[in-house]
């Protein structure tokens, strides 16, 4: 049986890693350098890291952070901050990541991950959709979820996927650093709708959070979450441990 993931993530904002609720109220938490090497030491699977303002500064990612990130780390790392061409991702990808997430720049060019996937592989593109209920839909958000892109999210992933997407982050901005527990109606929803690995993002408080997750949805494949990781309120080698007893596969 094919192990859920356990994927911390770093959001970047001026080089330090920062932290706050549906997306906004963003307060100082790290070093991304310490951190993905504490993470990279301590049972995570994978690793994201987000320049978040990158698209909403219209700049390129930090590339001098992120190689020395990348230094610290043994295993594999998503990067994703203001991707909009391809060569956004060789760059990305010369820096030593391993997938490029890619969210805005699809909006702004629907053709941008066919062509990544062509160059680089289905495998190292990921489509990061930021989504929020709106108006009885889930709608896709732009730019850090400052811009409601009117698009709505199952056809807008089902899209990208066809298109060549390889793997889906899931972020649920109405559930973004709230605690409650993971979005499940809308995991649900895409896993229902693409089949390649889909993965879970806004919610997580407490570890038994990710439990139910993988149990309200089996095809999930993988966890990811921020604070409660950067402030100890979950440790992962002890929550790997719980998921091994609640008989939910995991990499120990």
């Amino acid at each position: 049986m094919i192990t859920k993931r356990i994927i911390p993530c770093l959001d970047v904002k001026d080089g330090r890693v920062v932290k706050g609720t549906n997306f906004k109220g963003l307060a100082d938490v790290s070093s991304p350098v310490e951190l993905a090497r504490f993470y990279s030491e301590n049972g995570a699977d994978e690793l994201v890291f987000y320049d978040i303002t990158a698209s909403a500064e219209e700049r390129k990612i930090f590339t001098e952070i992120l190689t020395e990130t990348m230094r610290q780390v043994f295993i594999p790392v998503t990067v994703g901050g203001g991707i909009n061409t391809v060569s956004d991702f060789d760059r990305v990808l010369k820096c030593g990541a391993d997938k490029v997430s890619v969210n805005s720049g699809a909006i702004a060019d629907p053709g941008l991950v066919g062509e990544a996937a062509k160059l680089y592989g289905s495998q190292c593109v990921v489509l990061s959709a930021d989504i929020k209920r709106y108006g009885g839909e889930f709608r896709v958000f732009a730019r850090g979820g400052r811009v409601d892109t009117g698009l709505e999210a199952i056809e807008w992933i089902k899209r990208c996927v066809g298109n060549g997407a390889g793997e889906v982050v899931v972020n649920s901005i109405d559930t973004d650093g709230v605690k409650q527990g993971f979005d499940i109606e809308m995991l649900r929803a895409v896993c229902e709708a693409v089949n390649v690995p889909v993965i879970a993002s806004g919610g997580a408080g407490k570890a038994s959070d990710f439990i139910d997750l993988f149990r309200a949805v089996p095809t999930v494949d993988a966890g990811l979450a921020a604070s409660v990781f950067h402030f100890g309120e979950v440790k992962i080698p002890e929550l790997k441990k719980l998921m091994a007893e609640a008989g939910i596969p995991a990499r120990l």
